[in-house]
């Protein structure tokens, strides 16, 4: 069986250096790094987990904690989280919070307290200061993503501003009667973001000076079949039917664009349709939307995490950094029709 000792005669350096190449921890220039895993996959050594865990008191192991496992948002971003770890040198286990507060339980007061992982990333979760104050008590770094939290360096979409995006975006094609497909009650409770995209559309109707209808409001679940029901009721009106729906997720205004169609209603000619994430379906249904790159997110949590964990390779960022957005145009909006 190969040993360090081999590789080090083969890349010409000391063992201690193979050692901080191959295990990511130390500062190794890239022209060594290099040298030193060429001289590796030239003898087939591998890097013993259990024994570079023994030695450096890591797992190479990062915790990622989602509120749902079964939605395209996090599921996106946990790809990314995932894709960036793999090029570090990382395993990623996954804690899906899906079954309600005694598994969150579980999870924070057993399961990331034990010695299974290096660092926490916290996905569209309010972590409370019990959760935050007992994963650094241990020194396990934790990077947020989704909101703002108290000593945590985080990872922030501005909701408000995103979904006043969406609307200006309406209100400049020259739409009045917009309506809103937001989110129930009992899905805003980490970081408000049903609430937060109520505002901002709330805010840019204000900001034009159109009057806000409560009877232009109905919630949904953020899924496809909720959006669909949402948008049958706002559509289905006898008077005053809207011309243009902003739908707080791509997934609702997916649905929005089937209720409409099932209602002989044709997008964007009878009404205009917006929404948030750019789903991988949103170009099928041609549909416009503020992108928010979940990808993008989980690649830039851990490079946050990286920043601590190998802090010689990237130095810590601001405790909260925005995250980008970008309205993406496509055909699902346009004018609104003058006869109507």
């Amino acid at each position: 069986m190969v040993g360090i000792d081999e590789v080090a005669r083969l890349a010409g350096v000391s063992t201690a250096t193979v050692s901080r190449a191959l295990s990511g921890n130390g500062h190794v220039s890239p022209g060594t790094r290099l040298k030193v895993s060429q001289a590796a996959l030239d003898l087939g050594y591998v890097v013993s987990s259990n024994a570079s865990s023994l030695a450096s008191g890591r797992t190479k192991n990062v915790g990622a904690v989602v509120p749902y496992l079964n939605r395209w948002f996090f599921s996106s971003v946990i790809e990314g989280a995932e894709r960036a770890l793999l090029r570090h040198g990382y395993d990623l286990t996954l804690y899906n919070l899906s079954g309600g507060g005694d598994e969150r339980r579980s999870v924070f007061e057993h399961f990331l307290l034990r010695k299974r992982v290096d660092a926490v990333i916290a996905i569209s979760l309010e972590l409370t200061e019990d959760e935050v104050s007992r994963l650094l008590a241990l020194g396990k770094p934790i990077v947020g993503v989704g909101g703002p939290l108290a000593g945590v360096r985080t990872l922030t979409i501005d909701d408000v501003a995103v979904a006043r995006l969406a609307t200006e975006h309406l209100l400049a094609l020259g739409h009045t009667r917009i309506a809103h497909v937001g989110g129930h009650k009992e899905f805003d409770l980490d970081f408000h973001i049903p609430t937060n995209r109520r505002i901002g559309y709330e805010q840019a109707l204000t900001g034009a000076g159109v009057p806000l209808r409560p009877e232009l409001y109905q919630p949904a679940d953020f899924t496809i079949g909720g959006g669909y029901q949402a948008a049958k009721q706002l559509l289905g009106a006898p008077r005053d039917r809207p011309t243009a729906i902003f739908a707080a997720s791509d997934e609702m205004a997916i649905g929005t664009i089937l209720a409409a169609r099932d209602l002989g209603l044709s997008v964007p000619h009878d009404v205009s349709v917006v929404g948030i994430d750019d789903h991988e379906l949103a170009e099928f249904f041609g549909l416009t939307t503020v992108a928010q790159f979940p990808t993008g997110q989980g690649e830039k949590a851990v490079e946050l995490l990286m920043g601590v964990l190998q802090p010689e390779e990237a130095q810590p960022e601001p405790v909260n950094t925005a995250l980008p957005f970008e309205l993406v145009v496509r055909s699902s909006t346009s004018r609104p029709d003058p006869s109507s």
